[in-house]
């Protein structure tokens, strides 16, 4: 059975590890970056706190022993169902089984001028813009003259009160309280506002009251300024207008309002639903189609606990690929297919952390919530064991350990786009 899986996040490749080195089982594994990304910790590369080698992971390095599953870098353009092929910017494959696990992307909500302007934080090269963006920022800051233009540049607004909104704003808020007034005693910080804009009441709106309102607790005593019940309307480069009229003065905006499915041209727009994701039974089998399966941010599945589908987290991802491997053993053995698992989303629970010592976790069954240190330690202890990688864990261990003692990051490096035609024309 040749299958190929399309995007290398979470559950992609869960699934391709879980069919590695299985006997019947040609796999392909398509992705446009030759890395695993562990988006969860974006934000930290974002605020200088993590090095982007240190949540990436090559694809070839995990697959170096395996017989049967294939690499191939390269850029999904379209699904053709009827002869059973992917095309690709480099060239198309066939396949037995197609599973479609792009992920999702930024959600701008059809405001090309907001997508121009503000910076979205979806994958690695992005949180490395953010972090480029806002030293650059304050290398420039102490050459402005003008109080309003001064302003402007030392005002930085985050959209959106989720984990990731959230977690962004604390790391900002520990930057400006620890790390930026020694880097740059000529700037006064006092005047430095960061804003946490949350359309819905509260921020974790998907968490428990609890953790919505402890996490709003400690965004205010770092210093983060939270407006809830707040609504984007547009954003030019310089000011960010509000729904209600008003406007903050703002040189830097990060988006993380929204998300939304990376579906790939030849998927029936009937098979579309809210968020822009692709409608699948309880196998992760596209509806109508026999042969093809979407996992993850890109699964619509209503099931009776979860009638407006699966929460677009890893988790989830994860659990899905675990399902379809089990699935797809049983029926390349041509197994009872009564066999087969449909899918019920177990879920663990849900956290975010905030800053130092500053985190909440809720967890469903039982029925707890933890905040502050102990659940910071959890927080902590999870998203390390996640990483792949015993080298990358090591890396961000010793990384979170030094910035817990030290109260200061070391990669705030500014490293210039390199111009060869400029070089070579100065030589001679």
């Amino acid at each position: 059975m040749k299958v190929v899986i399309v995007g290398a996040g979470f559950g992609g490749l869960r699934l391709a590890r879980k069919l590695n080195n299985k006997a019947g089982f040609e796999v392909v594994l398509v992705d446009k970056f030759n890395y695993h990304q562990f988006q969860p910790l974006f934000y930290q590369v974002a605020t200088a706190g993590l090095d982007a080698s240190n949540i990436s992971f090559p694809l070839r390095k995990v697959f170096q022993k395996s017989k049967n599953v294939r690499i191939r870098l390269a850029d999904l353009k379209s699904v053709v169902p009827d002869e059973n092929k992917i095309i690709t910017d480099i060239e198309e494959i066939n396949y037995d089984v197609l599973v479609l696990a792009t992920g999702a992307d930024t959600n701008f909500f059809g405001n090309a001028e907001l997508a121009a302007h503000a910076f979205p934080m979806k994958s690695t090269v992005e949180a490395l813009q953010i972090r480029h963006r806002l030293l650059h920022l304050f290398e420039e800051a102490h050459t402005i003259t003008d109080e309003d233009e001064l302003q402007r540049a030392m005002n930085i607004v985050v959209v959106g009160g989720g984990p990731t909104g959230v977690e962004v704003s604390g790391a900002l808020a520990e930057m400006k309280k620890y790390v930026l007034p020694k880097d740059y005693p000529e700037l006064d910080f006092t005047k430095m506002n960061i804003y946490l804009l949350e359309g819905t009441g509260k921020t974790l709106a998907s968490m428990s009251q609890k953790s919505s309102e402890k996490s709003q607790q400690y965004l205010e005593k770092l210093g983060v300024n939270v407006l809830t019940a707040t609504l984007v309307k547009n954003y030019d480069g310089k000011n960010v207008e509000l729904q209600d009229g008003n406007r903050i003065p703002a040189a830097t905006v990060i988006w993380a309002a929204g998300i939304k499915g990376n579906i790939p041209n030849g998927i029936d727009h009937s098979l579309i639903a809210r968020g822009n994701r692709i409608k699948v039974d309880r196998y992760c089998k596209v509806q109508g189609l026999q042969n093809i399966y979407a996992l993850g941010d890109l699964a619509y599945m209503e099931t009776p606990g979860f009638p407006h589908a699966h929460p677009q987290v890893a988790p989830a991802a994860i659990q899905q690929a675990d399902m379809l491997a089990h699935n797809l053993l049983l029926i390349e053995k041509k197994a009872n297919t009564d066999r087969l698992y449909a899918f019920e989303y177990y879920d663990k629970g849900a956290m975010a952390t905030v800053g130092r010592n500053l985190a909440v976790v809720d967890v469903p069954k039982p029925k707890l919530h933890f905040s502050g240190f102990f659940a910071w330690l959890i927080w902590m202890g999870l998203h390390l064991m996640l990483i792949l990688g015993v080298k990358n864990r090591f890396f961000v261990f010793m990384n979170w350990l030094y910035n817990y003692v030290t109260y200061d990051q070391n990669l705030r490096l500014i490293f210039r786009e390199f111009n060869r035609e400029e070089s070579i024309k100065k030589k001679f």
